[in-house]
């Protein structure tokens, strides 16, 4: 398979693709990972999500990237600049998904390397990111260079109530 990362920069291209993309993190979720929704997805709460997403994509205060197979999203993650003046040397990343079927194909890492790259040349410096603590994400960030700079303990709970804690992440950037 050709693995090209596109990075979406106007909203206008996100519309056509939000029903796609609401399946794709519907699918993510309901196969257990923990992105900010409970399992079963509910599709009302991820096309809010997906809308709030467009705007802020059209409001340039984040950028989208995404591998296709054909016109299909099948892998995506998020850029957010820091808006303050003191911090746009710094950018969070959000919601690496990659479809279950497409998984163990590198997608991932040519998501976050296409993101890393795009931070530079934005004069972004540091990244920063949360995962849930133990969950098989940490190995794959650890194995990017990311450092661990601590966690939070009860800080999502699942639908049952159960409390699990957050790793967060960083990574100083070089050219």
């Amino acid at each position: 398979m050709n693995i090209n990362v596109t990075k979406i920069i106007q909203s206008e291209q996100i519309r056509p693709l939000q029903l796609q993309l609401i399946e794709l993190l519907g699918a993510c979720i309901n196969e257990g990972a923990s992105l900010g929704f409970y399992a079963p997805a509910d599709v009302k709460q991820l096309t809010s999500y997906w809308q709030d997403i467009e705007a802020s994509v059209a409001q340039n205060k984040r950028s989208l990237y995404a591998i296709f197979h054909g016109d299909t999203p099948i892998a995506s993650v998020q850029l957010v600049p820091c808006q303050k003046q003191n911090g746009r040397h710094r950018a969070e990343v959000e919601k690496l998904i990659v479809h279950p079927h497409a998984q163990r194909q590198g997608l991932a890492r040519k998501l976050m390397a296409a993101l890393e790259a795009d931070a530079l040349q934005q004069g972004i410096k540091l990244l920063f990111l949360d995962t849930q603590t133990g969950d098989k994400s940490e190995l794959f960030y650890q194995a990017l260079g990311y450092q661990k700079s601590g966690q939070i303990p009860h800080f999502v709970t699942n639908s049952e109530g159960v409390f699990s804690s957050t790793s967060y992440y960083y990574k100083q950037l070089t050219s």
